[in-house]
């Protein structure tokens, strides 16, 4: 009898684990600080970055485990990203931060351009006016990280913890901050490690370099929207998710719509500048 007492309150306890973990998950910031995709096995990581089964996250977009949807490649367009991506385009957000900005010294367009050479389908997939789309949610994020590239590490950043200490595959070294650096503010250790294994620098033991290599900086922007934001745009599925993808948990559902509105009032402009409509959905 004492047995399967204790049985049952192991089982409550488990089930109580599993749900407070749940509720957890839902209430971590979503995208660019990201969540955790090192699934269990038999498990999917949707496009968001959450463990699961079933077609949400099996689906469309799924980045890792037994996703339903045959990955692959899609076939890039002839449009020139720098054609779009001119000077006057990019000047025109880089000199609305004021002059004592760090950013100021720090982003260019020739960075910018140099990085996209690694990431061949970025603003290339569907028509022409898709890539501009792709191009304008892309800076529009971009210009509300980092307040019109005047900032290249986030506000009082160096003061949060951004370690997740569950993480084994990209442990967190001692001294080191993973806060928001870079165009997209790219967050925690499972982001920092990744990237830096992609792009070729040790984003564990020097995650500063975000800060100190301007193309390396664009590089982990684009690493991350490839990632995490990519096929979300150029699917159709229109502006709003994207902002969910970024950072869905502290923005969407309300939660801060003065946030959102200025993502989409950066994507409308844009879109404007560029001679695009901006499409439907533009909100989350």
């Amino acid at each position: 009898m004492a047995s399967s007492k204790m049985v049952a309150l192991t089982v409550r306890k488990s089930l109580l684990a599993i749900i407070v973990t749940g509720v957890l998950a839902g209430l971590l910031p979503g995208s660019v600080e990201g969540q955790n995709c090192g699934c269990a096995s038999g498990l999917c990581c949707s496009q968001y970055g959450y463990c699961g089964t079933g077609e949400e996250y099996c689906g469309a977009g799924c980045r890792e485990g037994p996703c339903t949807t045959a990955s692959s490649t899609p076939s890039t367009n002839d449009v020139s990203v720098a054609a779009i991506v001119t000077e006057d385009f990019f000047n025109g957000i880089i000199n609305q931060a004021a002059a004592s900005c760090a950013g100021k010294s720090f982003y260019s367009r020739a960075a910018f351009l140099d990085a996209i050479s690694s990431y061949p389908s970025f603003g290339k997939v569907g028509t022409a006016d898709d890539s501009k789309r792709e191009i304008a949610a892309f800076f529009a994020h971009v210009t509300h990280e980092t307040g019109h590239f005047c900032h290249i590490e986030e506000i009082g950043g160096a003061s949060e913890d951004y370690c997740d200490e569950d993480n084994t595959q990209y442990p967190c070294v001692a001294g080191k901050g993973y806060y928001g650096r870079g165009p997209i503010q790219l967050s925690w250790n499972y982001n920092y490690g990744p990237a830096g294994n992609s792009i070729g620098f040790d984003g564990l033991n020097a995650p500063e370099t975000v800060a100190t290599n301007n193309v390396v900086s664009f590089k982990t922007a684009l690493w991350f929207w490839m990632n995490n934001v990519h096929s979300i745009i150029t699917s159709g599925q229109g502006f709003g998710p994207t902002i969910r993808a970024i950072n869905g948990a502290k923005e969407c559902d309300g939660q801060n719509t003065a946030t959102v509105n200025a993502r989409v009032q950066y994507y409308t402009n844009y879109c404007s500048q560029l001679g695009v409509s901006p499409g439907d959905n533009l909100t989350c």
